[in-house]
């Protein structure tokens, strides 16, 4: 009987500290699914400690189960992502994180959903955000119940990037060419047939998070500028209700210096007004702005990312 073959792209970036713990998991995990052959393909996101020597050792260590790509510098995540999946080679391919914030051992339930009861996608959602900190549980949320009402893609709240997919469903998001990736909506976006299965909030087993409130909050805004033009249609509609309620102020003024005359002059009103119309206006001007920004990005061209080296197993050669 032939062996499936499953790929297990892990960005890393900084991750030095757990990759030979990650890497026993896996093994651990291989164990218990001998009807499939685990290959981790690592993909060094331009890390500044040790994270490339330590995925080299793991290659000379576990050779026919480790492969690596190493950027040229730091591109981000959704670079890395689509780098690994542009260079898997298994039969089916999963993406996970490296800090075991991704519970290895559920590599065997998604395969099982997969091959025994024909899902494309089995994919992983939190339902409990414990040990997070409160506010960035609330804004998560609230990006969940934003992006859904006004998105053209749907997202399951707690959605992680940790899944695993057909070859077919990989294909298609490789022929996704856009440079402003937002990976959660584009698995989304094409479709499929996908089984979600839900877990408790695990936390790090080492290191420090390379994400920060403000670096996930700028990612939630692109994601939901890259799948909505309802911010446009927002910013429109905020300047016709605010150029409405000026006119009416306007009358309203008119009609009451011509009854009552008007003896105290209203510049802490007029200040107020002032900067209220300047700040929608400039509010206005950021979305555009945005949306600009995505189309100047889209227009150079330029690749995702720049390869230093790989390194695959030779049957992934």
């Amino acid at each position: 009987m032939n062996q499936d073959k499953i790929t297990i792209v892990v960005p890393c970036y900084n991750e030095e500290e757990v990759l030979q713990i990650f890497m026993q998991e896996i093994m651990d995990t291989q164990e218990k699914l001998p009807e499939a052959l685990l290959e981790v393909l690592f993909v060094n996101d331009g890390s500044t400690d040790n994270t490339l020597e330590g995925i080299k050792q793991l290659h000379a260590q576990y050779p026919t189960h480790v492969s690596y790509l190493s950027f040229s510098r730091n591109f981000g995540k959704e670079a890395a992502m689509i780098a690994g999946l542009e260079h898997a080679r298994g039969d089916y391919i999963a993406v996970m994180d490296a800090d075991l914030q991704d519970p290895p051992e559920m590599l065997i339930d998604m395969y099982q959903w997969i091959v025994d009861e024909g899902y494309d996608v089995v994919a992983t959602a939190r339902n409990t955000r414990a040990g997070e900190p409160p506010i960035r549980s609330f804004f998560a949320r609230m990006f969940y119940k934003l992006n859904n009402k006004i998105a053209d893609v749907h997202l399951e709240e707690g959605a992680r990037d940790y899944r695993m997919m057909t070859r077919q469903v990989v294909n298609e998001v490789i022929r996704l060419t856009e440079r402003n990736r937002f990976s959660k909506g584009l698995f989304s976006w094409v479709g499929f047939d996908v089984k979600y299965l839900e877990y408790k909030n695990v936390e790090r087993v080492a290191g420090t998070t390379s994400w920060s409130f403000w670096g996930l909050f700028d990612y939630a805004i692109d994601g939901l500028v890259t799948f909505s033009g309802a911010p446009l249609s927002l910013a429109s509609f905020v300047g016709f209700v605010t150029f409405l309620v000026s006119i009416l102020m306007g009358f309203y003024i008119v009609v009451r210096t011509l009854i009552f005359g008007d003896p105290t002059p209203g510049w802490p009103s007029l200040a107020v007004l002032i900067l209220g119309m300047s700040g929608l206006q400039l509010l206005g001007l950021g979305i555009i702005g945005k949306y600009i920004e995505k189309i100047f990005i889209e227009t150079k061209q330029r690749p995702l990312y720049v390869l230093k080296e790989k390194e695959l197993t030779k049957e992934a050669q």
